[in-house]
């Protein structure tokens, strides 16, 4: 029989799962990167990561926080045929009980720190979001982040006109899972907008001073839309704006009567349970904005622009 000799290891370890949330933008970073973030940072790289339940698609989107966090390989636990020794190994990992942020209170790091830490990852250039003058002929750039499937803008040309109309240099994209190139297209931009969804995540990489404009589907979403997005930009340095779509922007008029409980009574629909909403709300909605009603939410980013 052959014998199993340990292997000692001199830096601390951290054990985590990459389990059943990663794949999802926003779970990516509220239930993994935040948390690995907070419980890694302290010891400045010299933290050995061992991962179970591994997921090599997650491990190569997120490659340079991986990178800027730990010195060391990654270790897949189980797999791992060989007995390690380690001074201490810490497992599970701190999560803030709010969505997408951190506790300056409790932690030694706050949502600026991880911020500039993002910066310095994916070696992002802008710091602050422009400031308009009146006499300045430099355009701010709006970035529309595109869905599609669900909860997607179907006139997506109309809006991208009118944006352009008030002096927004227009962009439209779909995240892709090349994290790199997305966020320095976001740090690129000064305002981004975007129907509820993973997509919005990327407020990360915005530069200071910048706008969200959150387009909250019909269905009583505030709940939802303030809770992952809203409140977070407070402790991020980007200012918020929220877009709530009437009935008739909504795609579900052309698939239930205007007295269906669905229009009348979201909240009958939310007694059964988060996966009935989802199911009419967030699975079956897509957005047509009503440009014109619309109009006074991008004049009021241009606005914050000038402050």
């Amino acid at each position: 029989m052959k014998s199993l000799h340990a292997k000692t290891i001199s830096v601390p370890a951290i054990l985590f799962s990459q389990g059943r949330y990663t794949g999802n933008h926003f779970h990516d970073f509220s239930d993994v990167v935040i948390p690995l973030y907070l419980t890694s940072r302290q010891y400045n790289g010299e933290v050995q990561f061992l991962i179970t339940d591994k997921r090599p698609r997650w491990i190569a989107k997120f490659k340079a926080i991986l990178k800027n966090l730990s010195r060391y390989e990654l270790m897949d636990i189980d797999r791992e045929q060989e007995i390690h020794c380690f001074p201490c190994v810490i497992v599970g990992l701190k999560r803030n009980v709010k969505e997408l942020s951190i506790d300056p209170s409790k932690y030694s790091y706050s949502m600026s720190d991880f911020r500039e830490f993002l910066r310095r990852c994916y070696l992002l250039k802008r710091v602050n979001a422009i400031k308009l003058r009146d006499d300045q002929l430099k355009k701010p750039q709006l970035l529309i982040i595109s869905r599609k499937r669900t909860r997607s803008f179907t006139n997506i040309g109309e809006i991208t006109k009118m944006a352009s109309s008030l002096g927004y240099k227009v962009i439209v994209a779909e995240p892709t899972m090349n994290v790199s190139k997305f966020a320095e297209l976001v740090n690129s931009c000064d305002v981004l907008m975007g129907v509820h969804g993973a997509g919005l995540t990327n407020i990360f990489f915005l530069p200071k001073n910048a706008i969200l404009i959150q387009i909250v589907p019909f269905g009583d979403f505030e709940w939802l839309a303030r809770t992952d997005y809203g409140e977070p930009t407070k402790a991020m340095n980007v200012k918020y704006l929220e877009y709530k779509i009437s009935t008739e922007e909504s795609t579900l008029i052309q698939q239930y009567p205007p007295d269906h409980v669905v229009f009348k009574d979201p909240y009958s629909i939310q007694k059964h349970g988060f996966i009935a909403f989802k199911s009419v709300y967030m699975d079956k909605q897509n957005v047509k904005l009503d440009v014109n009603r619309f109009r006074p939410t991008l004049l009021k980013a241009l606005e914050l622009l000038h402050q």
